[in-house]
């Protein structure tokens, strides 16, 4: 007889420990799906928790949520009909203009996305998007960071699920109120690598509408219960495909109505 392998709770537990353990040293784990082929979305969000808990324990906060495989493409490149999420940690915050360490990461990317930030609790299932866009207090231009704690990118859904989906900072232009009569779908981008064009976008990328992410993360997270809270950030997704960061780069994201954000990385 064959024997029983751990139970999923302590394979989600010690695939946590390897991740937080690649987060620490820069050192990137083998994708998990190599060896467990049949690892799914659920088995990604296990051990998501796991690692959450292991980061709050050493003093960080959760202050909000970001959504990716927002677009059709992405989607198509990973099998699945809908986004995923992870949590956005207090310490990787950084305002417009912020100098990020490149040694802070292991193999970063950057995207531009619509960021916003909640002016009231929010949980479903059942929010419709008008509902979602009512909570929406503030609007800001966004600068991700994306980066894999997986040995070169090669990564599963459920890998990039646990970990954080692939989380590595944000960079936030200056808040504003939603633009009255905006229609963030329509809302144009421009995004930079110093003086070079290199991609451009619009708000429509992210599900069809930016909003439309609230309403999937408040319902997906209301099956779990959990709400979103207020003054959370909740980042819509990329409006283009990532571009590699590398040391002594600056992007900068220009957004129709919304401003611009940029960051420099710094390094050698």
């Amino acid at each position: 007889m064959t024997p029983a392998g751990p139970p999923p709770d302590r394979d989600a537990a010690s695939r946590a420990r390897a991740l937080y353990e690649a987060r620490a040293r820069r050192v990137p784990v083998p994708p998990f799906t190599d060896s467990d082929p049949s690892l799914g979305m659920d088995d990604g969000y296990a051990v998501q928790q796991e690692l959450v808990r292991l980061l709050l324990a050493d003093g960080d906060r959760v202050v909000g949520y970001k959504a990716g495989l927002t677009s059709a493409p992405m989607q198509e490149m990973f099998g699945v009909g809908t986004p995923d999420y992870g949590p956005v940690l207090a310490s990787t915050v950084y305002a417009d203009g912020a100098h990020v360490p490149f040694g802070a990461f292991i193999a970063p990317k950057v995207e531009a996305e619509i960021v916003f930030r909640l002016g009231e609790p929010l949980k479903g299932p059942g929010v419709t998007v008008e509902q979602a866009r009512e909570t929406v207090a503030e609007v800001s231009a966004g600068l991700e960071i994306v980066d894999s704690r997986i040995e070169d990118w090669r990564i599963r859904l459920a890998d990039t699920i646990a970990d954080l989906a692939s989380n590595g900072a944000v960079v936030l232009g200056r808040p504003l109120a939603p633009p009255a009569g905006a229609d963030l779908r329509l809302t144009g981008m421009v995004f930079r690598r110093g003086s070079e064009l290199i991609a451009t976008g619009a708000g429509a990328a992210a599900l069809g509408d930016p909003y439309a992410v609230v309403a999937w993360l408040a319902n997906t997270l209301g099956e779990r219960g959990v709400a979103l809270e207020r003054d959370q950030l909740i980042m819509t997704g990329a409006l283009h495909a990532a571009v590699p960061m590398r040391p002594g780069d600056t992007f900068t994201a220009e957004f129709d109505r919304l401003g611009t954000v940029t960051l420099h990385v710094d390094g050698a």
